[in-house]
C-alpha cells in the first residue's frame, strides 16, 4: 500500500497504541457470565485494487462496520458505515467520513460522523474532529479537537530503542469550554524479547495500569493486563483483570 500520510485516525496512533491498545477496557455492550464480561473482535480487509481496500470489523455484541479506504502518496480517504452500542440506548446506525493530507513529516486531517437515527439537525454536528501531526523517526507529536472542537488533545511519542520497542508517551485532554484539563495520561512500553511486550500506565485520576503480551510466532498472541484506582475510597473494589488472545 501507500506509503503517504496514511489515514485520520494514524494521528497520534502511536501514542494511543503505547497508552490504551490491549488494556483491560470493556465495551458498553458485553457478554456476561458470573464474574465474567467478555467480547468477541472479528475483522478482515481485502485490497480491491491499488490504493483501495476494504475493511469489515465487528466487537460481538458491542459494534460493528464496513469501511473503504483510499491511500494515495499525499492523502488518505475513508469512508463507512456501521452500528455503534450503547448500554442504555441499544444500537445506532453511524455514518463516518474522514480525510487526511500532507507528507509523512506534517499531516492534517478531520473526521465526521453522523449518527442516522438521529434528526437532521443533529446530524450536522453529531461528531466533528480535526487533527495534526508531526512525525520524525524518533519523535511523532499530534494535536486534535473532539467533539465538535470543544476538546482538545495533545499527544506525544518518543521512541528510546527501536531494536527493544523501548518508548514512552504522555497525552493530555484539555475542555476548551471549561477551560481546564481533564485528563492526563503517561505510559511507557519495553519488549523483553523479541516475543514478549511490557507496558505500564499512570493517570492524573490514580489508575494505574500493565499489561505483558505474549507471541506465539507470527500470528497468535496472548495479553495479560491489569488495572486499579489508587484513589478508590470503596475498598471492597478488586483491581481489574482482562485477558485476550489474537489470532492474525
Amino acid at each position: 500500500m501507500s506509503q503517504g500520510p496514511g489515514l485520520y485516525f494514524d494521528i497520534g496512533k502511536k501514542a494511543r497504541d503505547v497508552l490504551h491498545k490491549d488494556y483491560a477496557q470493556q465495551s458498553p455492550i458485553h457478554f456476561n457470565y458470573r464474574f465474567l464480561n467478555w467480547n468477541l473482535d472479528l475483522s478482515c480487509q481485502e485490497e480491491l485494487v491499488h490504493g483501495l481496500r476494504g475493511l469489515f470489523t465487528c466487537n460481538i455484541p458491542d459494534s460493528g462496520k464496513l469501511e473503504i479506504q483510499h491511500l494515495s502518496r499525499f492523502s488518505g480517504f475513508s469512508a463507512s458505515i456501521g452500528l455503534s452500542g450503547e448500554a442504555e440506548k441499544g444500537y445506532n446506525p453511524v455514518a463516518n467520513i474522514s480525510g487526511h493530507i500532507g507528507t509523512r513529516i506534517l499531516t492534517l486531517g478531520a473526521n465526521l460522523a453522523y449518527d442516522l437515527s438521529a434528526s437532521s439537525s443533529a446530524k450536522i454536528t453529531n461528531n466533528l474532529n480535526a487533527g495534526l501531526s508531526l512525525n520524525s523517526p524518533y519523535l511523532v507529536a499530534a494535536a486534535t479537537l473532539h467533539d465538535n472542537f470543544q476538546t482538545l488533545k495533545g499527544s506525544c511519542y518518543f521512541e528510546v530503542n527501536p531494536l527493544t520497542k523501548t518508548a514512552i508517551a504522555a497525552e493530555v485532554k484539555y475542555d476548551l469550554a471549561d477551560y481546564e484539563t481533564i485528563g492526563v495520561t503517561v505510559g511507557a512500553q519495553h519488549a523483553l524479547f523479541p516475543w514478549t511486550l511490557l507496558k505500564a500506565r499512570l493517570n492524573n485520576n490514580g489508575n494505574v495500569g500493565g499489561l505483558i503480551q505474549q507471541k506465539f510466532g507470527r500470528k497468535f498472541s496472548i495479553t495479560v493486563a491489569g488495572e486499579m484506582n489508587f484513589n478508590e475510597e470503596d475498598k471492597e473494589k478488586f483491581p481489574k483483570v482482562g485477558v485476550s488472545m489474537a489470532l492474525k
